[in-house]
């Protein structure tokens, strides 16, 4: 099976780009192309990841990936809109005697809230409750309203990885709300790439794992979701217009630190990693805020 291309944002001594990951160096794409799409975002609202990566086949890399910083590969996507307990393991987490909802739970996070992969999460001093939770990353290319489910994976542009840390007990600060404890400044993490979505077996029945130090913490299958992506995207669709670079974060399987007894929190030093079938590794250690 031939690779399927990785598109990439980074940072190359203080300046953003973005590119394709051949190997262990990077093309630089936005030298090419940044004055007609100056990011990621541009790129797939033209239609174009594919056209850019078979023109890059014959291109040298412009930079070893030593020498560049990862980011998140959408800079500033108008909406990054997150979905919660949509796995069945992690619905038993609340023991409330409920069945799955027929609605997804959604909250909306900040991009300045995740960082790239490679790069820590940042522990605030305000809680030493940082957990994680691994999850699949949407990113639309079509937009529209209303979108029926039929139609629905037509809309996706890529895929990526996120690793959607948490300040566990600021989302416990208000009675209906989590939005303080999932946007603290880099407690999360998506990356390292984006692989272009072509066809539906790369999303119907995919392996999702997250490994803290090494130890499997979490591990699910996306042909178990409560609301599969076709239903997501339907949804959010149904109350906002979705746009092309709109990030869509799917849900984390059970196995996050707050569900041991005691709890295990993420601490400086602790190496976390995200991986999914055909998607890569998202690897990020932590260090606490300066």
């Amino acid at each position: 099976m031939t690779e399927r291309p990785r598109f990439a944002g980074f940072s190359h001594q203080g300046t953003l780009k973005y590119g394709l990951v051949k190997g262990d160096g990077i093309v630089d794409l936005s030298r090419r192309h940044g004055a007609r799409w100056p990011s990621l975002r541009e790129v797939i609202e033209a239609g174009a990841l594919l056209r850019l990566a078979e023109e890059a086949v014959s291109l040298e890399a412009d930079y070893p990936l030593c020498d560049i910083t990862l980011e998140i590969p959408i800079p500033a996507p108008e909406k990054l809109i997150c979905v919660g307990v949509n796995f069945p393991d992690r619905n038993e987490e609340y023991k409330d005697g409920q069945a799955a909802p027929s609605n997804p739970s959604l909250f909306i996070r900040f991009p300045r809230s995740f960082t790239g992969h490679g790069q820590p999460l940042i522990r605030p001093p305000e809680s030493p409750q940082l957990d994680y939770e691994g999850e699949i990353v949407i990113v639309i290319g079509k937009g529209g309203r209303r979108i029926p489910e039929a139609e629905a994976l037509g809309h996706i542009a890529a895929l990526s990885l996120c690793n959607e840390g948490t300040i566990r007990d600021w989302v416990r600060h208000a009675k209906f709300n989590v939005t303080q404890g999932k946007n603290f400044d880099r407690t999360g993490s998506i990356g390292p790439w984006l692989i272009p979505y072509t066809d539906a077996s790369q999303l119907a029945d995919i392996v999702l794992e997250t490994r803290v130090n090494g130890e499997l913490r979490q591990q699910d299958r996306t042909s178990r979701m409560i609301f599969p992506f076709t239903k997501i995207i339907n949804y959010i669709s149904t109350f906002t217009t979705l746009v092309p670079g709109d990030v869509i974060v799917t849900g984390t399987p059970t196995g996050a630190g707050a569900r041991f007894d005691p709890p295990i929190w993420l601490k400086p030093g602790d190496v976390i990693e995200v991986s999914a079938d055909g998607l890569g590794t998202l690897s990020n250690t932590v260090a606490d805020e300066a």
